[in-house]
């Protein structure tokens, strides 16, 4: 019986299928409205903190989908 080598990563098409679930999983999470002192709230900070690790140490970079105060990462402005 042959074995096969094992992968150490991710191809980018399961990278773009793991970002697509990310992101359905990172919208379950933030969308409930819950007191922040609820054991429910935490746990889900807890899960959402690992979610955005795991996205950086697969892709390399910060979650495509995260919108900080509804207009994205800061970028740099281009003079007028």
């Amino acid at each position: 019986m042959a074995r096969t080598k094992l992968s150490k990563e991710l191809s980018q098409e399961e990278i773009d299928r793991f970002l697509v679930a990310a992101q359905a999983l990172h919208k379950s999470i933030v969308q409930p409205l819950l007191s922040p002192s609820s054991a429910h709230y935490r746990a889900l900070q807890s899960a959402h903190e690992a979610l955005l690790k795991s996205i950086v140490v697969v892709t390399g970079r910060d979650a495509p989908f995260i919108r900080w105060n509804l207009t994205g990462p800061a970028q740099k402005h281009i003079g007028t």
